[in-house]
Protein backbone atom coordinates (compact mmCIF):
# COMPACT_ATOMS: atom_id res chain seq x y z
CA UNK A 1 0.00 0.00 0.00
CA UNK A 2 1.25 3.70 -1.08
CA UNK A 3 0.10 5.77 1.64
CA UNK A 4 1.07 10.06 0.30
CA UNK A 5 0.41 12.49 3.85
CA UNK A 6 1.10 8.94 6.60
CA UNK A 7 2.39 11.95 8.84
CA UNK A 8 -0.13 14.25 8.60
CA UNK A 9 -3.51 14.24 10.72
CA UNK A 10 -5.86 12.04 8.93
CA UNK A 11 -2.60 10.23 7.24
CA UNK A 12 -1.48 9.36 10.20
CA UNK A 13 -4.57 6.86 11.87
CA UNK A 14 -4.79 5.28 8.19
CA UNK A 15 -0.79 4.28 8.21
CA UNK A 16 -1.59 3.02 11.62
CA UNK A 17 -4.60 0.79 10.43
CA UNK A 18 -3.13 -0.43 7.62
CA UNK A 19 -0.25 -1.58 9.35
CA UNK A 20 -2.13 -3.29 11.81
CA UNK A 21 -4.21 -5.32 9.29
CA UNK A 22 -0.95 -6.55 8.07
CA UNK A 23 -0.30 -4.61 5.08
CA UNK A 24 3.18 -4.15 3.74
CA UNK A 25 3.27 0.22 3.34
CA UNK A 26 5.32 2.36 1.16
CA UNK A 27 5.34 5.77 2.78
CA UNK A 28 5.75 9.33 -0.14
CA UNK A 29 7.14 11.83 2.76
CA UNK A 30 9.10 15.22 2.89
CA UNK A 31 12.88 14.54 4.74
CA UNK A 32 11.87 16.06 7.62
CA UNK A 33 9.19 13.66 8.33
CA UNK A 34 11.01 10.61 6.91
CA UNK A 35 12.94 9.68 9.84
CA UNK A 36 10.01 9.24 11.94
CA UNK A 37 7.87 7.51 9.60
CA UNK A 38 10.75 5.23 9.39
CA UNK A 39 11.11 5.11 13.52
CA UNK A 40 6.99 3.69 13.61
CA UNK A 41 6.97 1.17 10.68
CA UNK A 42 10.67 0.17 10.35
CA UNK A 43 9.92 -2.41 7.57
CA UNK A 44 7.80 0.37 5.29
CA UNK A 45 9.73 1.63 2.27
CA UNK A 46 10.00 5.32 2.38
CA UNK A 47 10.29 7.64 -0.60
CA UNK A 48 11.16 11.14 0.37
CA UNK A 49 10.79 13.80 -2.04
CA UNK A 50 10.03 17.39 -1.29
CA UNK A 51 6.98 18.49 -2.66
CA UNK A 52 4.93 15.12 -4.05
CA UNK A 53 2.89 17.37 -5.63
CA UNK A 54 5.96 18.83 -7.82
CA UNK A 55 6.43 15.47 -9.10
CA UNK A 56 5.80 13.82 -12.82
CA UNK A 57 3.46 10.86 -14.06
CA UNK A 58 7.11 9.37 -14.59
CA UNK A 59 8.12 9.13 -10.75
CA UNK A 60 4.59 8.34 -9.62
CA UNK A 61 4.66 5.41 -12.31
CA UNK A 62 8.28 4.14 -11.00
CA UNK A 63 7.11 4.96 -7.42
CA UNK A 64 3.97 3.14 -7.15
CA UNK A 65 5.51 -0.32 -9.48
CA UNK A 66 4.76 -3.44 -7.59
CA UNK A 67 2.10 -1.27 -5.58
CA UNK A 68 -1.67 -2.80 -4.64
CA UNK A 69 -3.27 0.04 -3.62
CA UNK A 70 -2.93 4.02 -3.19
CA UNK A 71 -4.24 5.94 -0.45
CA UNK A 72 -3.66 9.44 -1.69
CA UNK A 73 -3.99 11.35 1.85
CA UNK A 74 -2.03 14.53 1.38
CA UNK A 75 -2.82 18.07 0.35
CA UNK A 76 -2.50 21.57 1.42
CA UNK A 77 -4.36 22.15 4.49
CA UNK A 78 -2.76 25.26 6.76
CA UNK A 79 -5.66 26.43 8.80
CA UNK A 80 -4.96 30.06 7.71
CA UNK A 81 -5.57 30.20 4.87
CA UNK A 82 -6.19 26.45 3.10
CA UNK A 83 -9.94 27.16 2.09
CA UNK A 84 -8.92 29.94 -0.56
CA UNK A 85 -5.40 29.20 -1.20
CA UNK A 86 -4.25 29.25 -4.68
CA UNK A 87 -1.96 26.02 -3.75
CA UNK A 88 -4.90 23.84 -3.84
CA UNK A 89 -4.45 24.42 -7.90
CA UNK A 90 -1.29 22.64 -7.40
CA UNK A 91 -2.91 20.13 -4.89
CA UNK A 92 -5.06 19.28 -8.36
CA UNK A 93 -2.37 18.87 -10.82
CA UNK A 94 0.15 17.30 -9.13
CA UNK A 95 -2.42 14.17 -8.03
CA UNK A 96 -3.51 14.30 -11.68
CA UNK A 97 0.07 13.04 -12.34
CA UNK A 98 0.10 10.91 -9.87
CA UNK A 99 -2.62 8.90 -11.01
CA UNK A 100 -1.66 8.73 -14.26
CA UNK A 101 1.71 7.56 -13.05
CA UNK A 102 -0.33 4.63 -10.45
CA UNK A 103 -2.21 3.57 -13.73
CA UNK A 104 0.27 3.38 -15.07
CA UNK A 105 2.42 1.24 -12.70
CA UNK A 106 -0.97 -1.34 -12.40
CA UNK A 107 -2.09 -0.01 -9.20
CA UNK A 108 -5.29 -1.88 -9.10
CA UNK A 109 -7.18 0.78 -6.55
CA UNK A 110 -6.90 4.40 -5.91
CA UNK A 111 -8.13 5.89 -2.87
CA UNK A 112 -8.15 9.70 -2.82
CA UNK A 113 -9.91 11.91 0.21
CA UNK A 114 -12.18 14.57 -0.25
CA UNK A 115 -14.31 16.81 1.64
CA UNK A 116 -17.86 17.75 3.18
CA UNK A 117 -17.04 21.16 1.56
CA UNK A 118 -17.94 19.78 -2.11
CA UNK A 119 -21.69 19.66 -1.30
CA UNK A 120 -24.42 22.84 -1.25
CA UNK A 121 -24.19 23.91 2.32
CA UNK A 122 -25.99 24.06 4.50
CA UNK A 123 -27.82 20.76 5.10
CA UNK A 124 -28.74 18.40 7.78
CA UNK A 125 -28.96 15.13 5.54
CA UNK A 126 -25.53 14.94 2.82
CA UNK A 127 -26.06 11.53 1.17
CA UNK A 128 -23.58 11.12 -1.80
CA UNK A 129 -26.18 12.09 -4.72
CA UNK A 130 -26.80 15.63 -2.92
CA UNK A 131 -25.91 18.54 -4.77
CA UNK A 132 -22.47 19.57 -5.41
CA UNK A 133 -21.76 23.28 -5.17
CA UNK A 134 -18.74 24.18 -3.32
CA UNK A 135 -18.35 27.79 -2.08
CA UNK A 136 -14.89 27.81 -1.25
CA UNK A 137 -11.51 27.22 -3.39
CA UNK A 138 -10.82 23.52 -1.28
CA UNK A 139 -14.29 22.49 -1.93
CA UNK A 140 -14.11 23.11 -5.90
CA UNK A 141 -11.07 21.88 -6.09
CA UNK A 142 -11.54 18.25 -4.32
CA UNK A 143 -14.99 18.52 -6.57
CA UNK A 144 -12.48 18.84 -9.96
CA UNK A 145 -9.73 16.48 -8.95
CA UNK A 146 -12.83 13.77 -7.59
CA UNK A 147 -14.87 14.31 -11.36
CA UNK A 148 -11.00 14.47 -13.36
CA UNK A 149 -9.78 11.24 -11.38
CA UNK A 150 -13.67 9.57 -12.06
CA UNK A 151 -13.25 10.12 -15.68
CA UNK A 152 -9.74 9.19 -15.94
CA UNK A 153 -9.86 5.83 -13.67
CA UNK A 154 -13.03 4.84 -15.47
CA UNK A 155 -11.00 4.54 -18.71
CA UNK A 156 -7.61 2.64 -16.99
CA UNK A 157 -9.59 -0.02 -15.15
CA UNK A 158 -8.66 1.01 -11.87
CA UNK A 159 -10.74 0.57 -9.04
CA UNK A 160 -11.69 4.32 -7.33
CA UNK A 161 -12.53 5.51 -4.13
CA UNK A 162 -13.02 9.21 -2.92
CA UNK A 163 -13.91 9.12 1.36
CA UNK A 164 -15.32 12.60 1.89
CA UNK A 165 -14.56 14.03 5.05
CA UNK A 166 -16.72 15.94 7.59
CA UNK A 167 -15.55 17.33 11.13
CA UNK A 168 -12.92 14.97 12.18
CA UNK A 169 -11.17 15.76 15.55
CA UNK A 170 -8.63 14.06 18.06
CA UNK A 171 -4.83 13.52 18.68
CA UNK A 172 -2.74 15.20 15.93
CA UNK A 173 -5.15 17.74 15.18
CA UNK A 174 -3.68 21.65 14.48
CA UNK A 175 -3.40 23.41 17.78
CA UNK A 176 -5.40 26.35 16.02
CA UNK A 177 -8.84 24.19 15.76
CA UNK A 178 -11.46 23.87 18.31
CA UNK A 179 -10.64 20.67 19.91
CA UNK A 180 -7.12 21.13 20.61
CA UNK A 181 -8.04 25.13 22.06
CA UNK A 182 -11.31 23.36 24.46
CA UNK A 183 -8.34 21.18 25.48
CA UNK A 184 -5.52 23.57 26.40
CA UNK A 185 -7.74 26.11 27.96
CA UNK A 186 -9.91 23.46 30.07
CA UNK A 187 -6.42 21.52 31.38
CA UNK A 188 -4.90 25.00 32.37
CA UNK A 189 -8.24 26.11 34.18
CA UNK A 190 -8.97 29.46 31.74
CA UNK A 191 -11.69 30.79 29.89
CA UNK A 192 -12.86 29.35 26.49
CA UNK A 193 -14.02 32.17 24.80
CA UNK A 194 -16.29 30.97 21.77
CA UNK A 195 -19.43 31.58 19.52
CA UNK A 196 -23.23 31.06 20.10
CA UNK A 197 -22.08 27.34 19.29
CA UNK A 198 -25.60 27.26 17.98
CA UNK A 199 -24.03 25.46 14.22
CA UNK A 200 -24.58 22.23 13.92
CA UNK A 201 -22.08 19.61 13.02
CA UNK A 202 -20.96 15.76 12.27
CA UNK A 203 -18.39 15.16 14.36
CA UNK A 204 -16.12 12.01 14.16
CA UNK A 205 -12.85 10.73 16.19
CA UNK A 206 -10.07 10.98 13.32
CA UNK A 207 -8.66 7.54 14.79
CA UNK A 208 -12.33 6.24 13.42
CA UNK A 209 -12.01 7.62 10.31
CA UNK A 210 -8.59 6.98 9.24
CA UNK A 211 -9.61 3.09 10.57
CA UNK A 212 -12.87 3.57 8.12
CA UNK A 213 -10.35 4.83 5.05
CA UNK A 214 -8.28 1.93 5.50
CA UNK A 215 -10.85 -0.56 5.44
CA UNK A 216 -12.35 0.78 2.03
CA UNK A 217 -8.83 -1.44 0.60
CA UNK A 218 -10.18 -4.33 2.75
CA UNK A 219 -13.77 -4.08 1.44
CA UNK A 220 -13.37 -2.73 -2.51
CA UNK A 221 -16.17 -0.26 -2.44
CA UNK A 222 -16.09 2.67 -4.86
CA UNK A 223 -17.11 5.76 -6.02
CA UNK A 224 -17.85 8.71 -3.27
CA UNK A 225 -18.05 7.50 0.18
CA UNK A 226 -19.06 9.72 3.04
CA UNK A 227 -16.79 8.98 6.11
CA UNK A 228 -19.16 10.89 8.94
CA UNK A 229 -20.95 9.72 11.98
CA UNK A 230 -24.47 10.64 10.66
CA UNK A 231 -25.06 12.45 14.17
CA UNK A 232 -26.32 16.18 14.39
CA UNK A 233 -24.43 17.81 17.59
CA UNK A 234 -24.09 21.46 18.17
CA UNK A 235 -20.94 23.42 18.99
CA UNK A 236 -22.04 23.72 22.10
CA UNK A 237 -23.32 20.49 22.82
CA UNK A 238 -19.44 19.51 21.89
CA UNK A 239 -17.33 22.18 23.44
CA UNK A 240 -19.57 20.39 26.62
CA UNK A 241 -18.92 17.24 26.27
CA UNK A 242 -15.04 18.33 26.50
CA UNK A 243 -15.41 20.31 29.13
CA UNK A 244 -17.65 17.90 31.29
CA UNK A 245 -14.14 15.63 31.38
CA UNK A 246 -12.25 18.09 33.01
CA UNK A 247 -15.53 19.48 35.25
CA UNK A 248 -15.40 22.40 34.19
CA UNK A 249 -18.40 23.45 32.11
CA UNK A 250 -18.38 26.86 34.03
CA UNK A 251 -14.92 28.00 31.91
CA UNK A 252 -17.17 27.60 28.97
CA UNK A 253 -18.14 31.74 27.49
CA UNK A 254 -20.57 31.36 24.67
CA UNK A 255 -21.04 34.54 22.53
CA UNK A 256 -17.55 35.54 22.76
CA UNK A 257 -16.87 35.57 18.98
CA UNK A 258 -18.95 36.11 15.92
CA UNK A 259 -19.15 32.83 13.37
CA UNK A 260 -17.31 33.49 10.02
CA UNK A 261 -19.89 35.42 7.59
CA UNK A 262 -18.91 31.73 5.37
CA UNK A 263 -19.51 29.46 8.08
CA UNK A 264 -22.47 27.22 7.72
CA UNK A 265 -25.08 26.67 10.28
CA UNK A 266 -25.67 22.59 9.45
CA UNK A 267 -23.17 19.79 7.93
CA UNK A 268 -24.54 16.35 8.67
CA UNK A 269 -23.89 13.49 6.36
CA UNK A 270 -25.43 10.39 6.11
CA UNK A 271 -23.00 7.52 6.41
CA UNK A 272 -22.25 4.92 3.72
CA UNK A 273 -19.46 3.23 4.31
CA UNK A 274 -19.63 -0.38 4.13
CA UNK A 275 -18.02 -2.22 7.37
CA UNK A 276 -18.33 -5.80 6.64
CA UNK A 277 -19.42 -7.61 3.19
CA UNK A 278 -19.33 -7.71 -0.47
CA UNK A 279 -17.59 -5.42 -2.74
CA UNK A 280 -20.43 -2.75 -4.16
CA UNK A 281 -20.28 0.71 -5.53
CA UNK A 282 -20.98 3.54 -3.00
CA UNK A 283 -23.48 5.52 -5.81
CA UNK A 284 -25.73 3.01 -6.13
Amino acid sequence: MLVTGASGFVGTQIARKLASNGHSLRLVARPASAGELARHYPEALILECDDLFAQSSDWWAESCAGVDAVIHAAWYVNPADYLDSEKNAACVSGSVRMARGAARAGVGHFVGLGTCMEYALPSDRLDVLSPTVPSTVYGACKLALYDILDGLFSASGVEFSWCRLFYLFGDGENEKRLYPYLNRCLEAGEAVRLGSGRQVRDYMDVADAGARIAEVIETGQVGAINICSGFAVSIREFAESVADRYGRRDLLEFGSHQPHPRDPSVVVGVPNFVVEGSKRDARS
